[in-house]
Formats: structure tokens, sequence, C-alpha cells
């Protein structure tokens, strides 16, 4: 690769406009009309995102809108943390990284800016951050989930825990404490509850749908 090329690609805001353009793939919509089935935007909730696509009753292309959404999420992350240091790319860079696939995942520019709700490719993060970190805050959604059957509940949950497990067990478990790592997590669990405010006020009215629910 010319050397202008690597320049170019690896200062810091390249990286985080490529960042946000991988978060703007939609592979709730991509994976579900590779597969042939219905847009997840025409159903259910109308979110683009793994639990919706499971109301499809296809389990397959759930679990590959789970995987794929939080890949993007992850990739980003990694790439700054393990390969960025010679470029000059700091823990900073890979917060900012890590906001913007989530932000892309959001308000995707391929998508009108009309995306899903973040929780798979906010795990994807923190599974970057930390796989012990991501890990933590996946047994709590996966717990809470289980336990009330509701993964907008499990959502608003883990995403208000995983700042606190952040910050209370750094330097106990395996991550080091870094205030932009902190911000981004605080950043995303704002915006998830934000993206989550119609499920709360279902939760609340008790007309929320559960987990496993078909389409209408």
């Amino acid at each position: 690769m010319p050397e202008n090329l690597i320049n170019f690609v690896t200062q810091p805001w390249t990286v985080v406009v490529l960042s946000y353009l991988l978060g703007s793939l939609s592979f709730a919509v991509i994976v579900s009309k590779f597969m042939g089935l219905s847009d997840p935007r025409s159903y259910g909730s109308k979110n683009p995102g793994a639990t919706n696509v499971l109301r499809s009753g296809n389990k397959k292309a759930a679990v590959l809108t789970l995987l794929f959404d939080a890949v993007k999420g992850w990739v980003p992350v990694v790439w700054v943390l393990q390969h960025g240091a010679p470029f000059g790319l700091s823990e900073g860079t890979a917060a900012a990284a890590g906001l913007a696939a989530f932000l892309g995942h959001l308000y995707p520019i391929f998508f009108r800016f009309q995306g899903g709700k973040g929780v798979a490719t906010a795990l994807g993060v923190l599974m970057g951050v930390s796989p012990l970190l991501g890990l933590l805050v996946a047994l709590t959604w996966l717990g809470i989930a289980w336990f009330f059957r509701y993964s907008s509940l499990a959502a608003l949950l883990a995403a208000i825990l995983a700042p606190v497990y952040y910050a209370l067990l750094a330097d106990v478990l395996w991550w080091s404490f870094n205030g932009a790592t902190l911000g981004l997590l605080c950043a995303m669990g704002v915006l998830l509850v934000w993206r989550h405010r119609d499920n709360v006020n279902r939760l609340i009215a008790g007309t929320e749908s559960k987990l496993g629910a078909k389409k209408n």
C-alpha cells in the first residue's frame, strides 16, 4: 500500500469516518434480503435489529444479524488498540472509533439515517474494549432477558450497568481505566436509553412485546 494512502487512512479523523461507514451497514436488512425474508422495517417493532428479525421466525437470520452487527462495532476498536500505536492512534481514538461505529448503526448513511437501537453493536464495542467486560454485560443482558422475557428491559439495564462495571472493576479485572473509554460507555448508555424511549413507555403500559413473539 502506498505510504501516502497509509498516512491518510491512519489519521484519527479518517479512522472515525471509516468506522461510521462500517457501522452504517444495516445487517438486519442485508441478511433478511439475502435470505429472502421480509424487510425487518416492515413488521414487528419495525426496528432493523436482531430482536425484530427473530420475530420473522427465522432464528438463523437473527443470529447472523446479531453477529455481524456486533462485529462492526468490535473491528474498529480492536484494530486501533492492537495496531494503532505505530501511527499515533491512542485509546481516545479507539473510543471515538467505537462511538462512530455505534452512531453509524443508529443513523446509517446508507439507509436514510434510519437504523437500529444499537444493542448488538454496543456489545461489539464493549468486546473490543475488553472481552471480559463485554462478557459481563452480555451475561447481564441474558439474565434479565431470560427472567423477564423483555429484550428492551435487558438492554436498558445492561446499558446503565456497563459504565458502572467498567469504572468499579477497572484494574481489578482484565482492563485498565481510561477516561475516554468511560466517556464512550456513558455516551452509548445514554443513546441506548434514548433509542428505547418508546419501549420504556410500552413497558410501563404493559404492552411491550416479549421475546419469541411472532410478527403480526
